[in-house]
């Protein structure tokens, strides 16, 4: 049986078919819990081994402060109630209102779909559930989407049922203005084929594709809808009101598998559209960046244009020598750059990462043997506790996984510190920290993903290893207060971990496969230390944590079941609020000013200043037991500083040589002059092999000698994916449509491409690099973590020369 825990409102998932691209980051609102027969799990049961590598600190709980948890600790057994789904929404923030849907679908070889639905509500966070499944009329809800919640505060609620389409013209939803006191019950001229999407901004505009493609809107909250567009394929939301959505031209078949689509935009809530490019695979919208995969050519292969002006003109992507047998992925991006993974030819699973210039168009070399499973796993994390922290996996050459982290946003990579309390095994011949990512949490090594938020300023948390590469034999919990320059070996084993009062607190749970738990820990100084609660004189098996977005509330619940009286598995929740154990709020002796990026060893000029300016931040000391509250907003000050060597990353068609700061040509490059054709004109690019990074506000110091557009002329006919350009065309009717996700870990782009480079010319198809693609794919979560005996002899990554426990040891 499956329970699936969705707290809506930041994460938006957009399929396109044979091409898709992923829009959104993951930040831990969406969980899929698992419910398996004891002992009969498909993950391997527990059988760690090996001689623990570090000691946790525990300190005791005191009889008072035992006795005031278990006087708000609240659970509530769902009886009777034998849902194989449970979904859990968050409406609003700070309302204290959950709504819990459970479904029971009919089996599968059942002649009607089918099943039951109840429908539970909390306003209290979770202390308390009633059943208003009388609300809705007993209403069979959809499963997979049946539930969603307006963003923000509004306390809009829309419920999908589950019909047969056969037999009735159109589906139903139920619509609450109240937070789900009431429900109205709303016929529909179609069936959803997806779920009713909100915009960020107005929860009253909604949009949605329904079974046979067409695009429907709703400018009054779902109680009257009109259709925009017939054939569609997919739509995203650009800025403000922009609305983006791909099409099949009429009379066609299979328009998205031979690259056939028609990409519009309408910037007027669907009155008039225009033509933005034409036979398009696919596209997708990340950091400002309209990706778009065409075929020029009729039997063409495909190329990837950006725009990065919601879709006004479109320039090729510029990028490094690829076959026609890799991919590309875009990994993370926002409005002043893109990390795109490119692939390596050959079954290899690791490819190179590259950063984009501002524009999207220009891309660097910044890793290289980087991580990518064969089922479209990657390890590449952001680091949202502190600006240009990333976190991912190298390949070496010898088979082995080691964790590399960069600071400045991709410009220099290094691996982990060992934590200071941690000891290396004994044959360890380079003894680092290395973190498991996805490709651990899908086969069931680790149950969570590492862990920070932007409201606890450098606080990560995440599953780790100590040794010469990551081992899967005990995966181990490790906590950085720093934004991941130093590391605490912190509590031993796989937990499930959560954060909550903007880091004041932090809250972890033991994952058994096969074992009930009873007891919770909790830390009130970054995990140095941990209380141990007994929150139950019956065992659950454990199911997941889950609180509300946003990590402000200081209540936690505890998913999970047990036998009931007769026998059958019971959900169990039990919610544990510490508000009433740390009672006092922070006054200002409880806060200290923290320099980020600080070493405290180098010249206090340069000290801290990274991408250009220094940040200091008003955080609570480790040793004050007291709480944020809800009412906490993160301090921050900013200083500029004066440009450096490291202020600059290498420019296209350049590498940073090892053990150096030094930007070298590309062997594959020399002899080529370097020039791109934008905006109808030929630029030919004279650099010293050094550009800025993107996002970087440094002032005055050094400065490369760098001299664009030496000549131009002019080249190619047009640099967009279409002749036809927007094409202006009118809607059939006066509509409003306006939805969009809120998308706040990792943006998959999956591309094939081919790079041609030929000689210099002044038209610029005949000139400049043409990246073909093939096949663009999903990136989901999976790959094993392999572990090999040896390590490589010469500390190299591909040419990249690696120092071991220095904060200067850097992969260059």
């Amino acid at each position: 049986m499956n329970w699936t825990l969705l707290m809506f409102g930041s994460v938006c998932l957009l399929v396109l078919g044979e091409d898709a691209f992923v829009q959104g980051k993951r930040n831990g609102r969406t969980v899929t819990f698992s419910r398996t027969e004891r002992g009969h799990s498909r993950r391997r049961r527990d059988t760690w081994s090996g001689q623990a590598l570090f000691t946790a600190c525990k300190s005791p709980l005191s009889p008072k402060d035992r006795e005031l948890l278990l006087s708000h600790t609240h659970e509530t057994g769902f009886h009777g109630d034998d849902g194989s789904s449970f979904t859990l929404t968050w409406v609003g923030d700070g309302t204290g209102v959950i709504l819990v849907l459970s479904t029971l679908s009919a089996a599968s070889d059942s002649f009607f779909e089918g099943g039951s639905t109840r429908l539970y509500r909390s306003e209290d966070y979770g202390k308390s559930f009633h059943d208003i499944s009388h609300a809705i009329n007993n209403t069979f809800i959809k499963k997979d989407f049946g539930i969603s919640a307006g963003p923000g505060n509004p306390q809009q609620v829309i419920l999908t049922a589950n019909l047969p389409f056969t037999e009735m013209a159109g589906g139903v939803i139920l619509t609450s203005m109240d937070a789900g006191v009431t429900f109205r019950s709303v016929q529909l001229p179609f069936h959803p084929s997806q779920a009713i999407q909100f915009h960020y901004q107005e929860p009253k505009y909604l949009v949605v594709i329904s079974i046979d493609d067409g695009l429907w809107l709703s400018q009054d909250f779902g109680n009257s809808w009109s259709e925009v567009h017939e054939g569609v394929h997919t739509f995203t939301w650009g800025s403000g009101i922009t609305l983006f959505f791909s099409s099949s031209p009429k009379g066609t078949v299979e328009a998205a598998r031979r690259g056939e689509l028609v990409l519009r935009r309408t910037q007027d809530y669907g009155k008039s559209f225009a033509t933005i490019a034409k036979n398009i695979f696919s596209f997708g919208y990340i950091g400002g960046f309209l990706f778009t995969s065409v075929m020029e050519k009729l039997g063409s292969p495909r190329v990837i244009y950006v725009s990065s002006d919601q879709g006004d003109h479109f320039k090729k992507a510029q990028l490094p020598s690829a076959t026609t047998e890799q991919f590309y992925s875009v990994l993370d991006g926002d409005e002043d750059m893109i990390f795109m993974h490119v692939d390596n030819p050959g079954d290899t699973y690791f490819g190179t990462i590259y950063t984009s210039d501002d524009r999207g168009i220009l891309y660097s070399k910044s890793l290289e043997r980087h991580l990518f499973g064969g089922e479209g796993k990657s390890d590449f994390t952001n680091v949202t506790s502190l600006r240009g922290v990333y976190l991912t996996n190298v390949l070496e050459e010898d088979g082995r996984i080691r964790s590399v982290i960069s600071f400045d946003r991709g410009g220099r990579w290094r691996f982990l510190k060992k934590p200071d309390n941690v000891d290396c095994p004994e044959n360890s011949k380079r003894c680092n920290l290395h973190i498991h990512g996805e490709h651990s949490h899908f086969s069931g090594i680790t149950p969570m993903l590492p862990l920070s938020e932007p409201a606890a300023i450098g606080l990560v948390i995440a599953h780790g290893s100590v040794g010469d590469s990551i081992s899967s034999v005990r995966p181990d919990v490790y906590v950085s207060g720093d934004g991941g320059y130093s590391w605490w070996g912190t509590l031993r084993g796989p937990h499930h971990y959560s954060i909550l009062d903007s880091g004041g607190l932090i809250v972890a749970v033991e994952a058994h496969r096969d074992r009930q738990i009873s007891s919770v820990k909790f830390s009130t100084d970054e995990g140095q230390c941990w209380n141990t609660y007994n929150f139950t004189d019956h065992p659950i098996f454990l199911a997941g944590l889950a609180s509300e977005p946003g990590t402000k509330t200081m209540n936690i619940s505890i998913f999970g079941y047990r036998p009931d009286d007769d026998d059958q598995p019971m959900w169990v929740a039990v919610t544990i609020d510490f508000e009433h154990l740390i009672t006092r709020e922070c006054g200002e002796q409880d806060y200290v000013k923290w320099l980020a990026h600080s070493d405290y060893d180098s010249d206090p000029e340069t000290d801290g200043c990274l991408l250009g300016y220094k940040e200091t931040f008003r955080r609570m000391k480790k040793l004050s037991a007291c709480r944020n509250g809800r009412g906490y907003v993160v301090s921050r000050q900013q200083r500029p500083c004066l440009c450096t060597r490291q202020d600059f990353m290498c420019d296209y068609g350049f590498y940073r040589h090892e053990n150096t700061s030094e930007c070298l040509p590309q062997p594959d490059f020399l002899n080529q002059t370097q020039d791109i054709c934008s905006d109808g004109e030929l630029e030919d690019l004279q650099t010293s092999g050094y550009r800025k990074i993107p996002g970087d506000k440094c002032e005055g110091g050094f400065s490369p000698p760098r001299r664009n557009n030496a000549f131009k002329n002019n080249c190619g006919e047009d640099s967009s994916p279409t002749s036809s350009i927007l094409h202006t065309e009118r809607s059939p009717g006066i509509l409003v449509l306006i939805v969009a996700c809120t998308c706040v870990g990792v943006i998959g782009l999956v591309i094939t491409a081919a790079l041609i480079i030929t000689s210099r010319r002044i038209n610029c198809r005949q000139r400049s690099p043409a990246y073909r693609f093939s096949v663009l794919q999903l990136q989901e979560d999976d790959l094993c973590v392999s572990n090999s005996s040896e390590s490589s002899p010469n500390g190299k990554i591909n040419g990249f020369q690696v120092q071991e426990d220095s904060d200067d040891d850097l992969i260059e």
